[in-house]
């Protein structure tokens, strides 16, 4: 067996230190990738620390995998070594449900996380903190050429979580006037889709600290503070969607208001407590309430090619393995413009 080494977690503190594992070993329609870089999200704090009250010990995070193809088991027929590809958010399925048979397969019931869960042999999955992993080749997509790994990787994640409703809800035409709610990995790469996509974006943020960030360098159209009554009843019933990427409890009231007839508010971020609406706000303007989980491996494809033709990038910073739960910490705090991403193979991993 092979073996590797990763930055697990061993308790709910979440604190990361080196740990060697095997792998298991590469079947038929196995991929076996070099790791390069991985992005950091905030769902791999909520795993790593318990929030969701499922973690199992110890636990390799990361799903914004970028890596090269070094192996490939005798039944693949999409990647050969030497191809860099990306692994997300999912890396098993049944294969024969109703998701499974029409391109949405992170629906299945039966769907294997990348970190923080069980392959079929018994064996726990463990994420892209970690040197290298072993993947089924459905999960794997490969990176189009010119778009650099440390650019590539949050788009695994962050990218499609929000190319995923825009394209399943029949959002991408031009001149729908939507928003972004929460301006942190997820947010960021909403607003450059959306503007890329012809819309008019607007960013809605609690603080205006993030406006001219929102406005000069991301191109948003227009920033709204939802702490602000009077331009929060002024942008009533103005927009036709809003993608709400907050990973935390806050109420959806002052956002319903903002949606048109038929708008939809989208939820995108994990949040472990219930969140609380009046129905009438939803009545009134038969709005809809949607949840979407990532995105399935034919959006992923869309998405990068999307991405790689409108020339979109991701705003990152690049850190060492040694720096990640320092990073991690950062992130908590939305310390961060707007994703970072570590630099595994430029690491040096010992166990300890």
């Amino acid at each position: 067996e092979r073996k590797t080494t990763g930055w697990a977690a061993r308790d709910p503190s979440g604190i990361l230190s080196p740990y060697t594992y095997s792998l298991r070993n590469t079947g038929s329609e196995d991929v076996f990738i070099k790791v390069i870089c991985c992005g950091i999200c905030h769902t791999d704090i909520h795993q790593a620390k318990n929030d969701l009250g499922m973690s199992n010990y110890p636990m390799v995070p990361g799903h914004e995998v970028v890596g090269e193809v070094v192996e490939v088991g005798s039944g693949v027929n999409k990647f050969t070594a030497g191809d860099i590809v990306g692994v997300g958010y999912v890396v098993g399925c049944c294969k024969n449900c109703s998701p499974c048979n029409t391109d949405r397969e992170q629906y299945c019931a039966k769907k294997i996380w990348t970190f923080n869960d069980v392959y079929n042999d018994g064996k726990p999955t463990q994420g892209g903190f970690s040197g290298s992993m072993v993947v089924d080749q459905k999960f794997v997509v490969k990176i189009p050429d010119g778009l650099a790994p440390e650019q590539a990787a949050p788009l695994l994640c962050a990218g499609v979580t929000v190319y995923s409703p825009l394209n399943h809800f029949g959002l991408k035409e031009s001149g729908l006037r939507g928003a972004i709610l929460g301006l942190g990995g997820v947010g960021h790469m909403g607003v450059k889709m959306a503007k890329a996509m012809g819309h008019h974006v607007t960013v809605i943020s609690s603080t205006d600290k993030k406006k001219t960030e929102a406005l000069d360098h991301l191109g948003a159209d227009e920033y709204l503070v939802s702490s602000d009554t009077e331009a929060m009843q002024k942008a009533a019933e103005s927009l036709d969607y809003i993608i709400d990427t907050v990973p935390a409890f806050h109420p959806l009231e002052p956002y319903l208001s903002l949606l048109r007839i038929d708008g939809k508010l989208i939820l995108t971020g994990v949040i472990n407590t219930p969140l609380q609406f009046l129905t009438p706000t939803v009545m009134l303007g038969r709005k809809s309430i949607a949840g979407t989980l990532v995105g399935s491996m034919k959006e992923q494809e869309e998405m990068l090619a999307f991405c790689k033709e409108k020339n979109l990038t991701s705003m990152v910073e690049v850190v060492k393995m040694d720096y990640i739960n320092t990073a991690m910490e950062r992130l908590e705090k939305n310390d961060v413009r707007y994703r970072f991403v570590v630099d595994v193979a430029g690491s040096k991993i010992d166990d300890q």
